[in-house]
């Protein structure tokens, strides 16, 4: 690996340049986390975008160096990653475990709605990717939701404000006010495995760290997560694909 070249009119050293030896160029974007505990690398499965992750203590020039060592992951893993998949008449999108087509209707009104195994999407073609996703998004929305507040209340914990974005490289966050935020896109993934994040998230109520007593507290609330997690890693990458 080739030196680190900061963007040229960044203030800080926080987006970086990664001249890989196969010749590609990666984006590096730097940032300091109160709850990492070690140093962490990730790669957006959307951009192309690497995310460095620094406990506070840590040095930059040991991140850097982490990221030197991994050069041969970070240019097989944007090797590896999902095509993109349009949102399309005909196009299977999955929900919940299923797949689900999509089946394009002209007609000016109407909102999606579910027939049979089908997504029927009404109003003008060019509208349908994002019509989709707001359905996606609500459908998120109003299963998840509820699904928190069931897990809080079985641990006695108030819950704050729920959120749904549509982050890069997290499935959900908890801060320390009790507030929670979720991707919308767990809705594409096996009931479980949703079901095992909103878990993570509202176990972090209770402790703000991933501790014993916090995967204790997970595997009380839903049983061991092994194969949930294993999913996600395999899989989760590839829901970022639709758009």
């Amino acid at each position: 690996m080739k030196a680190l070249l900061r963007v040229k009119g960044a203030e800080e050293p926080e987006i970086l340049r990664v001249p890989l030896s196969n010749g590609i160029e990666a984006e590096l974007h730097v940032r300091r986390s109160t709850r990492a505990r070690r140093v962490i690398l990730r790669l957006s499965p959307r951009s192309n975008i690497l995310e460095l992750v620094l406990p506070m203590r840590a040095s930059l020039k040991s991140g850097l160096a982490f990221v030197r060592e991994r050069e041969q992951w970070i240019i097989d893993c944007l090797a590896d990653q999902p095509a993109h998949r349009p949102l399309q008449d005909g196009a299977m999108i999955p929900f919940l475990g299923e797949n689900l087509v999509l089946r394009h209707i002209e007609r000016s009104r109407g909102i999606p709605y579910r027939e049979g195994e089908a997504l029927v999407v009404p109003g003008l073609p060019a509208h349908l990717p994002r019509r989709t996703l707001d359905w996606l998004r609500r459908q998120a929305r109003d299963i998840i939701t509820p699904k928190a507040r069931e897990k809080a209340a079985r641990i006695s914990k108030p819950v704050g404000r729920i959120t749904l974005r549509d982050p890069a490289t997290r499935w959900g966050s908890c801060s320390p006010s009790g507030d929670l935020s979720f991707s919308w896109r767990l809705v594409m993934a096996p009931e479980r495995v949703l079901d095992y994040v909103v878990v993570h998230e509202i176990a972090h109520l209770r402790e703000l760290n991933h501790g014993a007593a916090f995967w204790a507290l997970v595997e009380e609330l839903f049983g061991d997560p092994t194969a949930e997690k294993q999913w996600l890693r395999t899989h989760g990458p590839a829901l970022h694909s639709y758009r």
